[in-house]
């Protein structure tokens, strides 16, 4: 979540007459994030979140990410709800963007994760994978080896401007996952961005799941090989074993993974690695001055992308030797 578009209290309160949500109280931006804008607005009635989808998120795609929270919801997944315009739209516009009204969802992200935590976060991306089954839109992951190719293009001339070396070590690296990245693996719908902070918990309870605009249809395995990137990391850089046995625990007792989807393992976490690492570097060198967002480090993903290199099993993520 960030905020690249200010609004306006006369222009938003305009909006919110196409709704039936009572009357606005308060509203505050959101600055966590960097993909579109967000305000957590206060009304007479209960909190919500207003979403302004900026230039990245392509118009044709909200259908898709609003569609897919009713269905999860529908099938007993907790996450946010899009609220129906008094016409019934989903979607409307505020300052030249697209705008949707979102339901709050109780809860707050969690800065120390412990592996009780990740556990829940394995079971509940689990259970997001089964519930996603019968949604009948799609959409192709945009940031997979042909997306990642594009964002390097756009940045490897200013890679070295981040550290020395990187262009020649990324270009390495995605010759080398476009010869070896698997292709047959179970399909399904992911979240494809289950970061801490968009997993809430009430205490050590997981109360939900949120922020569904990178959800795309890809490799199930692909999306735990994410979560271990997300989750399982130490500030220091290190490797959490005992993170990832619970991540991998919690999600094995909902749905359990292939031989395939375990052999895969390695290189998936190569990629989520480089994903994260391509998006953020491109952000970094991008990002307008004056926006105001959080830009992240793109140099944590790199040293997470170097870690995976080192990794010949998925036993050394935590899964069981005899089943891995």
């Amino acid at each position: 979540m960030a905020v690249y578009t200010d609004i306006t209290e006369d222009d938003l309160r305009d909006f919110l007459t196409q709704y039936d949500v009572g009357e606005l109280t308060s509203y505050k931006g959101i600055a966590e994030g960097v993909e579109n804008s967000n305000f957590l607005l206060h009304t007479t009635r209960e909190p919500l979140i207003l979403t302004l989808y900026e230039k990245r998120v392509e118009r044709a795609d909200l259908p898709f990410f609003l569609g897919l929270m009713q269905h999860l919801a529908d099938r007993g997944l907790s996450c946010p709800l899009p609220l129906p315009r008094r016409d019934g739209a989903l979607l409307g516009e505020l300052s030249g963007r697209p705008a949707a009204l979102i339901s709050f969802l109780e809860g707050m992200w969690l800065r120390k994760p412990e592996a009780k935590h990740c556990r829940e976060v394995g079971r509940a991306l689990a259970q997001m994978h089964l519930a996603g089954e019968g949604f009948q839109l799609t959409r192709p992951n945009a940031l997979s080896l042909e997306g990642w190719k594009t964002l390097w293009e756009k940045s490897a001339d200013r890679a070295d401007e981040v550290e020395a070396g990187l262009e020649e070590e990324i270009g390495s690296e995605l010759a080398y996952l476009d010869s070896c990245w698997p292709r047959d693996l179970p399909f399904g719908v992911i979240h494809a961005d289950l970061f801490q902070d968009n997993v809430f918990f009430l205490g050590d309870q997981l109360s939900g799941l949120i922020d569904f605009y990178f959800a795309c249809n890809d490799m199930l395995a692909y999306d735990v090989a994410i979560c271990l990137n997300a989750w399982c990391f130490e500030k220091d850089g290190s490797y959490n074993l005992t993170k990832g046995m619970a991540l991998l625990e919690g999600y094995d007792a909902v749905r359990r993974l292939s031989r395939q989807e375990r052999d895969a393992l390695p290189v998936l976490c190569r990629g989520s690695a480089l994903r994260f690492f391509l998006t953020r570097l491109y952000d970094w060198l991008t990002t307008p001055e004056g926006a105001l967002v959080v830009k992240k480090d793109p140099l944590e993903y790199l040293r997470k992308l170097r870690f995976h290199r080192s990794i010949a099993s998925s036993v050394e993520y935590g899964l069981p030797a005899e089943v891995a």
